[in-house]
């Protein structure tokens, strides 16, 4: 049997030993992110994304068919910002150029007459938007968001008849608190999208994005309305000798809900959304929103994007 004071020698010499060894290494934290490029100070950032539809406001850009989109933003820290991105689309040489019970793509509207001259076409592939302006956070989560924006579609505009060159500018102003944002855009330039004497239009939207917890899931609610001002547009909305209906039938009120989750720097997005726009004018064969191919170019839709920030 061990005496007392024997155990209390060893138990000394114990503590000695461990107060003596080296305590071991914490781990090395891990390496920080590279900073992005900068320009001058702007720091340089951008994106890609794949999409089965390109929806703007509610609207296929593309009828239903597949996107590809790139993005490049310039961020100083003072809070001034530009941006651009570029994406395909249909949406404005698959308008119908003709009437429903007689439909003619806007792409080649030779075969319609006037005010459309034979021979001549259409043709607008890509959309290139510019957007700048000054972003400043007043508030601890409150920001306010000042800007222009440029819809650009580089392409062949030959035979426009009854529309107008699409490339529209809008100025904005928003206000963002945390993940829910609310927005104002006023088209500044004399036409919208093609739409002849539809300067004016506006657009306002709440959209919010809330990030349930650490999961990496986001919640999408959004809702906006396009309103077109009552003014006449004859030339577009003539069945013969009748008038059947003004600009003001292209204002519209879109919608979306969806669900993001972000997977090893890619970004997953399912969304429904709904546009409740006009398909046709109270004639019931002047086109409002059917295209060409008589489809509704809003009403509803899912899809799904996969996005890769850089």
């Amino acid at each position: 049997m061990h005496s007392p004071k024997a155990l209390f020698l060893v138990a000394a010499l114990t503590a000695h030993l461990v107060a003596q060894s080296p305590a071991a290494p914490a781990p090395a934290p891990a390496p920080a992110p590279p900073p992005p490029p900068s320009i001058l100070g702007f720091a340089l950032t951008g994106s890609t994304t794949i999409g089965t539809d390109y929806i703007f406001r509610g609207l296929t850009q593309t009828d239903g068919n597949p996107t590809i989109q790139g993005e490049l933003d310039l961020v100083h820290p003072s809070g001034f910002y530009l941006s651009t991105s570029l994406s395909n689309i249909s949406w404005f040489t698959d308008q119908n150029a003709g009437v429903a019970n007689a439909p003619t793509s806007l792409g080649s509207p030779a075969a319609v007459g006037a005010p459309y001259v034979p021979g001549k076409a259409n043709n607008a592939p890509v959309e290139v938007d510019l957007f700048g302006g000054y972003k400043w956070g007043f508030a601890k989560d409150w920001a306010l968001d000042l800007g222009l924006y440029r819809y650009y579609y580089p392409g062949t505009y030959d035979n426009l008849g009854a529309y107008k060159n699409p490339n529209t500018t809008e100025a904005y102003l928003g206000l963002s608190y945390s993940w829910a944002s609310l927005k104002y855009s006023q088209v500044i330039s004399e036409n919208t999208f093609g739409v002849t004497n539809s300067g004016g239009t506006n657009y306002i939207d709440l959209s919010l994005a809330y990030a349930l917890g650490e999961s990496g899931w986001t919640v999408l609610a959004h809702g906006g309305r396009t309103t077109y001002a009552t003014k006449a547009n004859p030339v577009y909305f003539s069945n013969g000798a009748t008038i059947t209906g003004d600009n003001s039938l292209f204002s519209y009120s879109d919608y979306k809900l969806g669900i993001t989750k972000e997977i090893k720097g890619y970004t997953l997005t399912l969304a429904g959304t709904k546009a409740d726009t006009k398909s046709r004018a109270s004639d019931n064969n002047v086109t409002v929103y059917e295209n060409a191919f008589g489809r509704n170019i809003g009403g509803d839709r899912v899809t799904f994007t996969i996005a890769k920030a850089f």
